[in-house]
């Protein structure tokens, strides 16, 4: 027979035995259970029934008799199944989908699958390699400032002007958005300004 996910292994079904002291109706179940049908549970030899006998709270972490067991009884909990918390995209935190149409900040996040530790992973945005950003601008013969990302360091720039590289923090520098130039660049002067990936 096929299963999906992992096959079971026959007879390996835990056990927890409780301790009744004829008061306790509340006890900590050893593994967090889907609902009160998922386990088998035995007082003094009878098999009680699910939502009568007892039932599950606490998110299916305790288990709840309707009655407390007596003093003495032998009580145990036989796991049929536990329960599997599988995160869901868009089941509430995440209600939209939104293009983010500039570079992301260091502080950001992006969701991936490891496909080798089959789980959902969050990356932030620091350890990936982006894609270079091209600008490009003309020149004035008075204007020194020129826009560029957020976060853009100086040394992640390559700036050419009329196919001449300019050297980092000599000819340029970098402060928030704005690219500065030492020399405002020539009327009519091809700016080229490349954001490398960090």
């Amino acid at each position: 027979m096929a299963y999906i996910g992992r096959q079971p292994s026959y007879g390996a079904f835990e056990k927890q035995d409780l301790t009744p002291d004829s008061s306790t109706t509340t006890f900590s179940l050893t593994y967090v259970v889907g609902s009160s049908s998922s386990i088998l549970v035995s007082v003094a030899g009878v098999v009680q029934e699910p939502e009568v006998g007892y039932t599950i709270s606490g998110g299916g972490a305790n288990i709840v008799f309707t009655e407390a067991p007596t003093s003495g009884d032998n009580v145990y909990v036989q796991f049929l199944g536990f329960a599997r918390d599988v995160a869901q995209l868009n089941s509430g935190s995440i209600t939209s989908q939104t293009e983010l149409a500039e570079r992301a900040a260091s502080d950001d996040f992006f969701l991936l699958y490891d496909t080798s530790a089959l789980a959902l992973k969050k990356i932030q945005t620091s350890n990936i390699v982006a894609a270079s950003v091209n600008r490009t601008y003309t020149g004035d013969g008075s204007t020194q400032g020129f826009t560029v990302t957020s976060g853009v360091t100086a040394a992640q720039c390559l700036v050419t002007i009329n196919g001449v590289v300019q050297t980092v923090t000599t000819d340029y520098t970098v402060s928030g958005t704005t690219l500065t130039f030492g020399t405002a660049p020539e009327a009519s002067d091809a700016i080229q300004i490349r954001e490398l990936p960090a």
